[in-house]
């Protein structure tokens, strides 16, 4: 009789450890389960706007912040130089009203937004996420006194009739678009002359743009304007002369050669179909003399 009791209370205390055991796998299994899906749903920045921003004094500009999987935590902008917090969430900490939040419901966006750029506003700003440890996107903004364009080069350019005009600008702003102009009316690359061809691209220090007419002829002569969109934009004249000149060929640099006289032999050139190789010798004659 005792053996039976010693053999049931044994069979009792297996079954009992064999319990505790599967809950113990459970509780393990749920553990670890929840443990991969915090790692998972860990806040992380979606790092595709540029790390550097370049404005102008007056414009609005705007630092972009992405975070997904933000959860309940609480996404900050620091100013770097004084470690101030600019904003919290939906909530902004500072007396400057040119700062702001933007954010749509449901969206993943926390964007800084500041009105009426100042040259001190220049410096890191932080987007921050409350983790543990905490992550950061930091943004260097510039603001710039004044945009404007720069032609590269000679503000005037001699070219020979039937070769290539190459003209270039540089903006020292992230124009969002740039055009030209062939006196007052914008260069039309759909036209029937042809041969044009325009190359705009974003660099670190803002945009560039370049201009190309293959098959120059007399009447492309002229005044071009680089007009880059919110910046100042930069002229230069373009002269289309017949046949090899050198000294004629040369720009402006080489000596006080007046603007005026040469754009008006040019036009005469052009409207004068007749003796046209007079002209042309005559033409280049009084260039020689006068940019001598």
């Amino acid at each position: 009789m005792e053996t039976m009791t010693v053999v049931n209370l044994v069979k009792l205390v297996s079954f009992v450890l064999y319990v505790i055991c599967l809950v113990c796998d459970t509780v393990l299994a749920a553990a670890a389960i929840t443990n991969a899906a915090e790692i998972i749903e860990q806040p992380f920045f979606d790092d595709i706007s540029p790390r550097n921003v370049t404005t102008v004094v007056d414009d609005t500009v705007v630092l972009k912040c992405r975070v997904k999987n933000k959860g309940n935590r609480t996404v900050s902008w620091m100013r770097k130089r004084d470690l101030h917090i600019l904003t919290s969430n939906i909530y902004t900490y500072t007396g400057d009203q040119r700062f702001d939040v933007i954010h749509a419901p449901e969206s993943d966006d926390w964007d800084l937004k500041i009105e009426y750029a100042q040259q001190r506003d220049s410096g890191i700003y932080e987007c921050q996420v409350n983790t543990e440890p905490k992550i950061n996107l930091a943004v260097y903004l510039e603001v710039t006194g004044t945009a404007r364009a720069r032609i590269m080069g000679s503000q005037e350019v001699h070219v020979k009739r039937g070769s290539t005009i190459s003209l270039s600008c540089a903006v020292n702003v992230h124009a969002s678009s740039v055009s030209w102009f062939h006196g007052s009316s914008v260069v039309d690359f759909d036209s029937a002359r042809g041969g044009i061809s325009l190359e705009t691209e974003k660099t670190e220090s803002g945009t560039s743009s370049r201009l190309m007419l293959t098959r120059a002829a007399l009447r492309d002569s002229g005044n071009y304007t680089c007009v880059p969109a919110g910046a100042v934009s930069a002229s230069v004249l373009v002269y289309v002369l017949n046949g090899e000149h050198p000294a004629a060929m040369q720009t402006s640099s080489s000596g006080p050669c007046p603007s005026n006289i040469a754009l008006i032999l040019l036009c005469i050139l052009s409207i004068c179909p007749c003796h046209r190789t007079t002209i042309s010798q005559t033409m280049s004659c009084i260039l020689t003399l006068i940019c001598r």
